[in-house]
């Protein structure tokens, strides 16, 4: 018997709610950070590591993944859970994202999009109907529609069509998607900084009944004022007894502050991509393991963390493996970083199930703006 998909609310603190998703492959507990694994992999990570910091969940990439090794090969070898040894929830996102970004590549219609590949220029075609085969093909607990994300700012009647045409998708996704009690389809609400079109939206999508919903199109250039605003108008429309999804967000104070305005979900490259830059997380902000005034530090990143790269490994060394070039060094960062969102996220929801996260939030980010300790 296949346990279907469900949300269940645990506990609320003004708009901020901790619970979880009840799927097939594992529970997912919820304010939630779902590290990117874009083709297969969070980049520079061990899945057991992944696992291991206390990821319940991760992404993959729809477009990524279609390319290259193709989505019927992986379907073949038994589905991306199988192929990637991981046996627990993943998302996939529809891929319009990746391909909306190569403005020069595609040709938009009603129909789907027709875009050549980053790869080897051959075409390929993008509709609703595809993007949910590629996602069957996967065999991803969690499936989103196909949308067509505008970055911002753009023209309001630009703004206005994209958000019409991704309902119109939605509709055409649902229906192609069908009835899979063990796994969702998730909507996205569009509408960039309009509020009205938000609202629009996701009153449209709402009434499509689906087992979630995601707000996307922002955090793609607009200040965080608007995002939260934008947030604080679609939020109360969202059911109560579904999860929001906040699609590629983001920093760490944009994930504090978000979920104060209702949001249970969150996925981003940045832990990972800064990680490979030599930007670490900690408790007390960024610290660049770039800077010179590394190289003879003895310390390591966070000696209170439960995390080997940060607490068993001297800055300094971390310092020489980034300006070294190695790839030691970007995997240390990465395995960081994404410990460290894991455990933000289990503060997130002890705080809100205490009934406690406004002064959690208030000490985190006053620990952030203190900055790190002294230097030698």
């Amino acid at each position: 018997m296949t346990t279907p998909f469900t949300f269940e609310l645990l506990a609320t603190d003004g708009a901020a709610r901790t619970g979880f998703v009840k799927t097939a492959r594992g529970d997912i507990r919820t304010p939630a950070f779902m590290p990117v694994g874009t083709v297969g992999t969070v980049k520079a990570m061990y899945l057991d590591q992944v696992r291991d910091a206390g990821a319940d969940i991760i992404l993959g990439n729809t477009y990524h993944l279609m390319l290259r090794p193709g989505a019927e090969r992986v379907a073949r070898l038994g589905g991306l859970h199988e192929f990637i040894r991981w046996p627990y929830p993943i998302l996939t996102d529809s891929g319009g994202f990746q391909v909306m970004s190569l403005a020069g590549l595609r040709k938009m219609s009603e129909q789907g999009v027709v875009f050549q590949s980053h790869i080897d220029g051959k075409r390929h075609e993008m509709s609703p109907e595809r993007s949910i085969e590629i996602q069957g093909l996967l065999g991803s607990d969690i499936q989103m529609q196909l949308d067509e994300c505008v970055a911002l700012p753009a023209e309001p009647d630009v703004i206005r069509k994209a958000m019409e045409l991704s309902l119109r998708w939605a509709e055409r996704c649902k229906t192609a998607f069908g009835e899979q009690p063990e796994r969702a389809m998730f909507g996205i609400v569009q509408g960039g900084d309009d509020e009205k079109l938000r609202e629009d939206s996701a009153k449209a999508l709402t009434g499509l009944d689906l087992k979630g919903y995601a707000i996307g199109g922002l955090a793609v250039g607009e200040p965080q004022e608007v995002m939260l605003a934008m947030l604080d108008v679609t939020c109360p429309i969202l059911p109560a007894d579904r999860p929001r999804y906040l699609m590629g967000v983001g920093t760490p104070q944009d994930i504090l502050r978000s979920v104060a305005h209702g949001v249970d979900m969150f996925d981003c490259v940045m832990p990972t991509r800064s990680g490979r830059h030599g930007l670490a997380f900690t408790r007390r902000g960024r610290v660049n393991l770039r800077n010179a005034r590394h190289a003879e530090d003895h310390r390591p990143l966070d000696e209170e963390s439960t995390c080997p790269a940060a607490r068993d490994y001297s800055r300094a060394y971390l310092h020489h493996l980034i300006r070294s070039g190695e790839a030691l060094g970007a995997m240390l960062l990465s395995w960081n970083n994404i410990h460290y969102y894991q455990q933000l996220m289990q503060g997130i929801r002890d705080a809100i199930a205490s009934r406690n996260y406004a002064a959690f939030s208030a000490q985190t980010e006053a620990a952030w703006e203190r900055g790190d300790i002294d230097p030698l």
